[in-house]
């Protein structure tokens, strides 16, 4: 059995945003109480996430969005909407920001410590749209992109993949790493919806040609099986050339067929299935070192489900 780290802080809570929102508090609850009553979360595999360091945001965001996220969620009497994109803020939404990135932080330091093989990061807000110097889509700071240069920084890893099967683009993941050809970046995502990007064609800029990868997926009956061939087919086959030293996944899980956002048509097995192969990269090319960080995800019992079925592999 793989030793793996549930990283997990109830204070991610307190990032409010109004009633009828989905991406609302009670995900890490949905998550949190199904990995404790299947037993896949135990005191002994539970650590609460640190605060990411300003100079750590500053790894993939400029100094003035960060002070921005500051200036207005200091302003902010109960919510508001962030100036930058559609992401509501309230009083404590900069501190849950930190123990999301820091979670991520906390959760890789685990792995490359050798504390644990793999970590699943159950933290909110998201991330994975936020972009250097603009926050959208729910997201205010790239926790898995933060994850990323904080693991070449601290560790000197030469080579990362990040695998994105959330419902939607994370756009920001990419345009952080777009001419970055050390971070593979791997989306499959909804063709057509928010935010707009993910084309097909997309592969990245300059010396990153061929290290950004996407799959804009239609809605239709076949839309399992296509997420499953693109991680299975050229994924795969891409993974044996770039060779990466450490696997992180942006994990949404509205890409769930019963999620009210999207319309693909993944099952709790196919996100198990996802899981296996993501650790068969790792286990390949990346001394099985796999991060796992929470994206979307909507539906609570949906949520619920497909994250024990995330994490029973991660612990195979």
């Amino acid at each position: 059995m793989r030793r793996s780290l549930i990283v997990a802080d109830a204070a991610c809570k307190s990032h409010l945003t109004g009633f009828g929102h989905p991406e609302r508090p009670e995900r890490f609850d949905a998550i949190c109480t199904a990995l404790q009553s299947t037993g896949l979360l135990r005191q002994n595999n539970w650590r609460k996430a640190r605060r990411a360091m300003e100079d750590e945001l500053l790894l993939c965001h400029t100094l003035g969005y960060v002070r921005t996220v500051q200036h207005e969620v200091a302003q902010t009497g109960q919510l508001a909407m962030l100036s930058t994109g559609d992401t509501v803020i309230c009083p404590a939404s900069y501190d849950a920001a930190l123990l999301a990135a820091g979670g991520v932080l906390t959760g890789i330091e685990a792995v490359l410590g050798s504390d644990a093989a793999t970590s699943f990061v159950v933290s909110r807000p998201p991330g994975h749209h936020a972009c250097s110097d603009r926050g959208m889509g729910f997201c205010l700071f790239n926790s898995i992109a933060i994850g990323a240069r904080y693991a070449q920084l601290t560790a000197g890893l030469q080579r990362i993949l990040i695998i994105d099967w959330d419902l939607h683009h994370g756009n920001g993941t990419q345009e952080i790493f777009d001419a970055d050809p050390s971070v593979f970046y791997f989306s499959t995502h909804q063709a057509g919806i928010y935010p707009g990007t993910g084309a097909a064609q997309d592969w990245g800029s300059g010396e990153a040609i061929g290290t950004k990868m996407n799959f804009p997926i239609a809605p239709t009956t076949h839309a399992r099986e296509e997420i499953l061939a693109a991680v299975e087919g050229p994924l795969m086959r891409a993974m044996d050339d770039f060779k990466p030293e450490l696997v992180l996944i942006s994990c949404g899980f509205d890409a769930h067929s019963a999620d009210p956002l999207g319309n693909l048509n993944l099952t709790d097995e196919d996100f198990g299935t996802l899981t296996r192969l993501a650790l068969q990269i790792a286990e390949r090319h990346a001394h099985s070192r796999v991060v796992s960080v929470l994206e979307g995800g909507y539906n609570l019992q949906a949520l619920a489900t497909a994250s024990v079925a995330h994490v029973k592999v991660l612990q195979e």
